[in-house]
């Protein structure tokens, strides 16, 4: 059933066009990604969803009834409420009937027991039961504590959280609100791993449509069922998860002679996602079809044209030869104050070797990396730093865009590097001409991101120690950073919450947790599959079933399976066709044409992901006997 129904949207800011003639319809389950390029306006189409902002043009309709919450980066209005009263207070239908309840039995103890009042008092226990009966308020509170809240949490007023826990507290708001849309604006800032994947999986069962803007590649496969993509003032909508949009996005730009190198290598990282994805078993069948679909589209193309956007690409210059081991912890033990966070840790980090850090907030990643930069000393035990060893870091607060002055002054501060060589660097990190002579107090948290790397990059470090680097990058920017670190020759240590740059910089894995440090061979999907493995054999196991109750599979359920395969392979015959009529110049000859060549390819892309639905329901059936 439709939720919302957009019709040719269009908005001016400043004057200008923003976006025109975007529609699209959103069905209850659906959870629609935004994308674009900062300023392609993505938030204000969240706020017209809203009902925030009137669009200059066109119009959206919602299903009778349903309600909106909007989830974005603005402090709540009234700081005094207490944290539990604020996640409270998105559920104004429960409170509502709570009190009509309340009015009603002080009405009924000084004697009002006519039918009227009988029959509001019962209707308004049904509504309230429909509304989650008298629990509604302990499942508020399980938003608040799968968002990393403790219990006591509650009961501190909004002015006394951080940034970071008033942006979580907004988040639990929108979440325990139970809308019919669900609108979010960046809600993977601020939470870490497990947060995360409570959050993927809380969104994965709620019944509702969901439209959400996020820079978590990770995030966004996990969750996202479709793409409406806004580029040059359009929308463009797709059918499908979010690395066959970035598949297909790819391959069409490939036709239309865009930076044919850019593309096939966008592709080939796809292919590279998929795979580490996939580990989830849920995904694996349709992610190894999707990898022979990457396949056949990265081997085509046309001539490149020099045309492009604005994008960041970076490199590190190849490092100073550092001795066997970079750096050495040896029975050490740290602290904060009051606390030990990590005690009697051993630690050994080779030549090259690219090291990842994972762990609960607040088990002492970021001071584990800080005693391993050399800014906090052990409080037992010693560091020893390897020969020839030039460690770059890189904090997760971007303190080196810090102080007075222009991005200029603070990069010829950081760097040493005077005139033309210093402009020449800041246009690799897209600050080119005026913006170079921005004030530091001016500047954006993704500016101030940017211009931290291009200090790394100029440092000339051997061993890069890097603290949540991706805070404020934009994906294509993420990918930026990915690719240099895996090009990188030199030791690279990194505290990230984005899994996916987690899984493809990590040869090796650090688990900080309980006060004690563990190594595991291999990156991100690695550590999750052995800890979901540990989880398994922790869990007591079930009772066999006695095998006179044990039923064959059926042969109607594997006859089912079977036939689920042959339609898909002639729905992927089919999809193969359009692909290839889609990589035909001659498609995109005219806008008419082209809009129906993608919506021919996209109806057939979800009829395949439909199969694919199936196919597991008949496996799930034939498993079950």
């Amino acid at each position: 059933m439709a939720v919302a129904l957009a019709s040719n949207l269009g908005i001016h800011v400043g004057g200008e066009p923003l976006f025109a003639g975007v529609g699209f319809t959103l069905e209850r389950r659906e959870r629609m990604t935004l994308a674009g390029r900062n300023g392609a306006g993505k938030t204000t189409l969240l706020r017209i969803l809203a009902g925030e902002l009137a669009p200059g043009a066109g119009s959206v309709s919602l299903a009778k009834g349903t309600r909106v919450a909007l989830h974005d980066q603005r402090p709540p209005r009234d700081p005094e409420l207490t944290l539990g009263e604020y996640a409270l207070s998105g559920r104004r239908d429960a409170l509502a009937l709570e009190e009509r309840l309340a009015a009603l039995e002080r009405a009924m103890s000084a004697g009002d027991r006519g039918a009227a009042t009988m029959a509001d008092y019962a209707d308004a226990q049904h509504r309230l039961e429909l509304a989650g009966g008298y629990r509604w308020r302990d499942d508020v509170l399980a938003v608040l504590a799968g968002l990393g809240f403790r219990p006591e949490h509650a009961e501190r007023r909004l002015v006394t959280l951080s940034g970071g826990e008033l942006t979580r507290a907004s988040l639990a708001r929108a979440l325990a609100s139970r809308p019919d849309l669900l609108l979010l604006d960046e809600p993977t800032n601020h939470l870490d791993v497990p947060a995360l994947e409570w959050l993927e999986e809380h969104l994965d069962g709620l019944d509702a449509a969901v439209v959400l803007v996020a820079h978590d590649r990770w995030f966004l496969e996990a969750v996202g069922t479709s793409v409406l993509e806004l580029e040059a003032g359009r929308g463009r909508h797709f059918s499908g998860p979010w690395h066959a949009w970035r598949t297909e996005r790819a391959a069409r730009e490939i036709a239309l002679g865009k930076a044919i190198d850019r593309q096939r290598a966008e592709i080939a990282r796809m292919e590279r996602f998929v795979e580490r994805f996939r580990y989830k078993a849920s995904k694996a069948r349709q992610a190894q079809s999707r990898l022979g679909r990457i396949e056949r589209i990265r081997r085509e193309g046309a001539a490149a044209d020099p045309r492009d956007r604005r994008t960041l690409r970076f490199s590190f210059p190849p490092p100073a030869r550092a001795g066997r081991f970079v750096l050495k912890l040896e029975r050490a033990r740290i602290e904060v104050p009051g606390r030990t966070l990590v005690d009697d840790a051993t630690l050994r980090i080779e030549r090259g070797e690219h090291l990842v850090v994972v762990g609960p907030n607040g088990a002492g990643k970021t001071t584990l990396i800080e005693t391993l930069a050399g800014r906090r000393e052990p409080a037992a035990g010693r560091l020893a730093i390897g020969h020839n060893v030039e460690i770059g870091y890189l904090s997760q607060h971007a303190d080196t865009a810090a102080g007075e002055g222009t991005v200029l002054e603070a990069l010829q501060r950081g760097t040493g590097l005077s005139g033309q060589r210093a402009r020449d660097l800041l246009g690799g990190f897209l600050f080119s001409g005026s913006d170079a002579d921005k004030r530091l107090d001016e500047i954006s948290g993704g500016e101030q991101r940017r211009l931290s790397l291009a200090i790394l990059v100029a440092s000339g470090a051997n061993v890069l120690i890097l603290d949540e680097p991706t805070n404020h990058l934009d994906v294509e920017s993420r990918e930026a950073l990915e690719d240099a670190l895996l090009a990188f020759e030199g030791a690279v240590v990194l505290v990230s919450h984005d899994r996916a740059l987690l899984e493809a910089v990590g040869s090796r894995t650090i688990v900080v947790e309980a006060g004690r440090l563990e190594s595991h061979l291999g990156g991100w999907a690695d550590h999750r599959r052995a800890r979901e493995e540990r989880e398994a054999e922790a869990r007591p196991a079930r009772p066999a079933e006695p095998a006179a109750r044990r039923r064959a599979p059926s042969k109607n359920a594997r006859r089912r399976v079977e036939a689920i395969e042959r339609e898909i392979e002639r729905a992927e015959a089919g999809l193969r066709e359009l692909e290839d009529e889609l990589a035909d110049p001659a498609a995109w000859s005219s806008p008419g044409r082209a809009q129906r060549a993608g919506e021919r390819h996209e109806a057939a892309r979800a009829a395949v992901e439909g199969l694919y639905d199936e196919l597991d329901a008949a496996e799930r059936e034939l498993s079950r006997g």
